[in-house]
Order: C-alpha cells, then sequence, then structure tokens
C-alpha cells in the first residue's frame, strides 16, 4: 500500500509541472499546428505515467483524469476550445484544476435574468441539503455493498454483478464528487458530474444529460462538432451530420474505454466496450431519427416504460459487452479485494 501510494504520489507530482509547461509556454505559441507539436511531449508523459501504478483503484482514477480527460482538454487547447481557453485569464492554478480534474466552472448567469437574492438563497437553501443527503445516502449503500461483498460466496452469481454494476456507479459518482472537492473548498461553482442516470427516459437522455457529464462535455467539442462541420461542408444531407457525429462520438468513446481497459488489464483489448459504445451509438442515432421523424406524429411512451426500457438495455448490454473484459480478467476480485485492503488499513488507523 505504502509504495503504490508512493508511486501516486510521484505521478500527480510529475503531471503539475507538464501542466505549468502547458499554461506558461505552449500558450505562447500561436493556436493551431505549432501549439498542438509543443503539446506533444506532454501527451506522451500522460500516457505512459499511470503503466507505474498496479492498484486498480489508483491506475483507473488516474488514467482516465490523464490519460482520457487532460489529454482531450490539451487537445482542444491547442486550437483554442475547450474549458482550458478560458482559464488562460486567470491563475496557473485555476489552469491545473481544470486540466486534471473532472471539474467543469459554470458559467456566470447573464446580468438581464440574474435571480434575485432571496431566491438564489431559498434555491441552495433546498438544494445544497438535498444533495448532501443523496451522496450520503450513496455513500451508505456502496458501504452496503462491500458488506455484502463478504458473503458473495452464498450469494447467486447474477447477485454479485447486479452488486458489482451498482458499486461501478456509486464509486465513479463519489469519486468525481470528491475529486471535485478542491475546487469547492475555494468557492468556485461546478457543474455537477451525474444528473441521476437512473431516471434517464431515453439514452439520449442518459448519456447526453445524465451520465458522466464532464466526458460529454469534452467529447461534444473534440469530436461530435468537427464531424458536423466536415459533413454540412461537404453537404451530407440534412440529418445525416448529426447521426454521424453521434456515431463517431461513441466510436470513440470506446476506443478510450478501449485504453482505460488496457491500463487496468494489461491484455491486448478485444473490442468488447468498443462494441458496446458503437451499439449504442447507432441506438441513439436512431434514437434521435425516430423522435424527428415519428414521435411528432404518434406521441411518446409514458416515462415510467420508456425509464424502465432505458435501464434494462443499459443493463442488459452492458453485462454482455461493457463488464465481459472485466469479469474475464477477474478485474472485480481485484476490485473487491482493494476494497476489503482498503477497508482494514483505515481500520488499523483508527484504532
Amino acid at each position: 500500500m505504502g509504495g503504490e501510494l508512493k508511486n501516486l504520489i510521484e505521478v500527480w507530482i510529475l503531471a503539475i509541472p507538464c501542466l505549468s509547461y502547458c499554461y506558461l509556454i505552449a500558450s505562447k505559441f500561436p493556436k493551431g499546428l505549432l501549439r498542438l507539436i509543443s503539446l506533444f511531449p506532454v501527451f506522451y508523459l500522460f500516457i505512459i505515467l499511470p503503466l507505474s501504478l498496479s492498484s486498480i483503484h489508483f491506475c483507473g482514477v488516474t488514467s482516465f483524469f490523464l490519460v482520457w480527460l487532460a489529454n482531450f482538454k490539451l487537445l482542444l487547447f491547442a486550437f483554442d476550445q475547450g474549458p482550458l481557453s478560458s482559464q488562460l485569464h486567470h491563475k496557473l492554478f485555476h489552469f491545473i484544476l481544470v486540466a486534471c480534474l473532472p471539474i467543469k466552472f459554470k458559467p456566470n448567469p447573464p446580468q438581464g435574468i440574474a435571480t434575485k437574492p432571496h431566491q438564489q438563497s431559498t434555491q441552495k437553501s433546498y438544494r445544497v441539503p438535498l444533495k448532501s443527503l443523496l451522496l450520503v445516502t450513496k455513500l451508505l449503500l456502496l458501504l452496503s455493498i462491500f458488506y455484502a461483498y463478504e458473503y458473495r460466496q452464498h450469494l447467486h452469481q447474477y447477485v454479485v454483478l447486479a452488486l458489482y454494476c451498482c458499486h461501478v456507479y456509486l464509486e465513479l459518482e463519489l469519486v468525481l464528487a470528491l475529486c471535485s472537492t478542491p475546487a469547492r473548498v475555494l468557492g468556485f461553482a461546478l457543474e455537477p458530474q451525474f444528473n441521476e442516470p437512473y431516471l434517464a427516459t431515453s439514452l439520449q437522455d442518459f448519456w447526453g444529460r445524465r451520465w458522466n457529464l464532464m466526458v460529454t462535455s469534452i467529447l461534444r467539442p473534440a469530436v461530435y462538432d468537427p464531424v458536423q462541420y466536415i459533413c454540412r461542408r461537404n453537404k451530407v444531407g440534412h440529418m445525416w451530420p448529426q447521426l454521424l457525429g453521434v456515431v463517431a462520438t461513441f466510436v470513440v468513446s470506446g476506443l478510450m474505454h478501449e485504453v482505460i481497459y488496457y491500463y487496468l488489464t494489461r491484455v491486448p483489448p478485444s473490442w468488447e466496450v468498443t462494441w458496446f459504445f458503437v451499439l449504442h451509438g447507432v441506438c441513439v442515432a436512431i434514437e434521435v431519427w425516430l423522435k424527428k421523424k415519428l414521435i411528432k406524429r404518434r406521441g411518446r411512451l409514458p416515462r415510467a416504460v420508456s425509464g424502465a426500457l432505458v435501464l434494462i438495455f443499459v443493463a442488459a448490454t452492458g453485462l454482455w459487452l461493457f463488464f465481459a473484459q472485466i469479469f474475464r480478467n477477474k478485474l472485480e476480485e481485484k476490485v473487491i479485494t482493494e476494497v476489503f485492503f482498503s477497508l482494514d488499513f483505515v481500520r488499523s488507523i483508527m484504532t
């Protein structure tokens, strides 16, 4: 545990001067190819840094933050796009926070539509306790899952799989919320990372407005918008630019998940997770087309029905394709082992 913590600290200590270089030096290059070339050493370092970590939790979080989010933000930054471009007018510390953490600052509301002070205080008084209560509830659910793992040998395989799926979601949301804490402590207003995905009423709603919104906000300008622009420039029909943009975005997301899986398993990709996202990309594209062509004439399904169908589809395809490589390489057992080891470590400190 001590050696892995040391490696984790070293990785993030190396990441800070890399991002300082981007802010102080690379930003002086004109946007475009020259700035992109100046960022190549940082891209390379961020790709190799997680390889020094063997813990599933440490390696997974670090590879997601540096290899995916930070590199994509820097790619957009090379062309003066994305969240980092707006941080050049702020302090270096702000730039580093936005670059390496899954956070996005809320824009200030226009003066013309600014809410009144008493309205803001009323909204905050309700929202803050509610959000805190939800986080505490999810933490308790996660701890309950950890407790249930101790009896997994007596549980049916599908029950254990369901517990693990809930574990992945709850831990991911709590980790992202925890990682945004430094920015919240400094008084920054942040956009949420999740928006209760279990309440989604369509696949488009699930992926676009509820699940891991930081990734959505990065992939949109990095993949979706350029594909749409190229298609429209080449006059590829009226609906095709949007549909191709959706599918391309999901393909890139699938490929990046394959990269993350490689860091976790250190085995060649099996491409199942890529096919998971290709399937969902095609389904979202079909859903978008149907909404524009048919739903206006025939109405929509009740929210209870559409929500249940979405959750069933996501769960079924996830068990079939998304988690296949995880289960094949026994990653879930490694994760559970790390959980028990961490709990024992915390108990030993407290006693």
